[in-house]
């Protein structure tokens, strides 16, 4: 049968179906609440408003309910809730922060904001998570803090990572952006570290269009995430702060009440939303296990995965043909999605580019005349992030990883199998690509 990306036919010739969890139930509470007004309620002042309006408080209370937090605090993005995490951490200048390089860019470039020092470490090759030996290595007087990325869905190594952080006193900030409702000995993700971080992004397992959520079980914490999400300086006089003021400078990062009422319709529905994915990817994984050159992402002992994207390791010595080649030719195979035709098929050679390899780090771009935090005049221990070589990375993201999309609710059965037959296909004509 011969490759589509050689002129054969294609497996599929119909776009796959949008992801969309917006229904009647998130039109209705939109509906409500533009009928009262009241769009937003925050106030940058020490008053009842301070906290945000009800629909905000309500998401709130039902978010720490579901994930069985002691405190859920509503921003504006992910990105807004790990600046407001490094902040409430009292993270500064010179400071180091161990991150991951195989992430979306904040995760690491938001250390930058308070004038700390991204350290990367490298990711273990099964989860793609931080690597437990790496973060190690790395550790020195300056580090303050662990940026650990549930990257995929699949939870942090929050035992042996956590294990560490205790041992040299530093704190650990979850990045759960890609994983609710992935667990670890039945503690969900968000609540494995000091500070958790979610995502509503409109691309999500479950979205407000922009929004995210900071969790935590420290009342210290909480305090402080709350302060500087909404113009903290303005407010600590007023309200007798009594704790340490430092990095209380506020921002604007709050959520409107409309984001808020999707929010709690879109919750209900996050169960079954995760429940459908790990079937999907069960189903297609059980389709390509025959495909001896392609291995299915671990899931450790004890975890659920909340597959966000779908990983697999490709063996290019015993498929015999370059991954780039290979997916190349399976995305021929297929169409892309509706709503994001743009973008091409949904599946890729690796991730990202390994962070370290932006001209961020490897130019060493601060801010303002004075480059801060890099210019030497500032006498901070730089990484050599030019010369960086994190060796499971590099090859993840040129040789083995693939990931994809295309398990997402909302996929019929004919839908896998038309994926699971495109890699199939591929794999058993693979001498064409030679």
């Amino acid at each position: 049968m011969k490759l589509a990306i050689n002129g054969g036919k294609k497996i599929r010739t119909t776009k796959f179906p949008a992801y969309n969890t917006i229904g009647a139930e998130e039109e209705k509470a939109v509906v409500e609440v533009l009928r009262t007004g009241v769009l937003s309620k925050f106030i940058g002042g020490w008053t009842k408003d301070f906290f945000g309006g009800p629909k905000v408080q309500e998401f709130e209370s039902a978010w720490k309910s579901f994930f069985k937090v002691k405190h859920a605090i509503t921003v504006n993005s992910n990105s807004s809730g790990i600046l407001c995490s490094i902040a409430a951490l009292g993270i500064g200048p010179g400071d180091e922060v161990i991150v991951s390089p195989y992430t979306m860019s904040v995760s690491a470039s938001a250390v930058l904001i308070y004038g700390a020092i991204p350290v990367f470490a490298d990711i273990d090759p099964k989860t793609f998570c931080l690597d437990v030996a790496s973060v190690e290595k790395v550790i020195t007087k300056n580090t303050k803090a662990i940026i650990a990325v549930d990257i995929f869905g699949h939870p942090y190594d929050s035992i042996r990572i956590n294990a560490l952080a205790k041992k040299h006193g530093i704190k650990v900030i979850e990045d759960c952006a890609q994983a609710p409702m992935a667990s670890r000995d039945g503690i969900y993700a968000g609540a494995l570290g000091d500070l958790g971080v979610f995502s509503l992004n409109y691309h999500k397992h479950i979205h407000t269009g922009e929004g995210g959520v900071i969790v935590t079980n420290d009342d210290d914490l909480a305090e402080r995430c709350r302060l500087i999400r909404n113009h903290a300086e303005a407010v600590v006089d007023s309200m007798n702060y009594k704790g340490n003021a430092r990095n209380l400078i506020g921002f604007n990062f709050r959520m409107t009440e409309i984001e808020a009422a999707i929010g709690s319709c879109q919750l209900k529905k996050l169960p079954e939303l995760v429940k459908v994915r790990q079937q999907n990817v069960s189903y297609l994984e059980g389709k390509l296990k025959q495909v001896q050159f392609l291995k299915m992402p671990l899931v450790e002992a004890g975890c659920t995965h909340a597959y966000y994207d779908h990983p697999i390791l490709f063996d290019q010595n015993l498929a015999g043909v370059p991954r780039d080649r290979f997916v190349d030719a399976v995305k021929a195979e297929l169409e892309v999605t509706i709503g994001r035709e743009e973008e091409g098929v949904l599946m890729d050679c690796g991730y990202v580019k390994p962070l370290y390899r932006q001209s961020l780090y490897q130019n060493l771009n601060g801010i303002g005349e004075r480059n801060f935090p890099f210019d030497p005049s500032f006498k901070f221990n730089i990484p050599d992030y030019k010369s960086m070589h994190l060796p499971v990375v590099e090859k993840m993201h040129a040789q083995t990883l693939i990931t994809h999309e295309l398990m997402r609710p909302g996929m019929s059965q004919q839908d896998l199998d038309d994926v699971a037959n495109a890699f199939i296909k591929v794999a058993e004509n693979k001498g064409e690509l030679k």
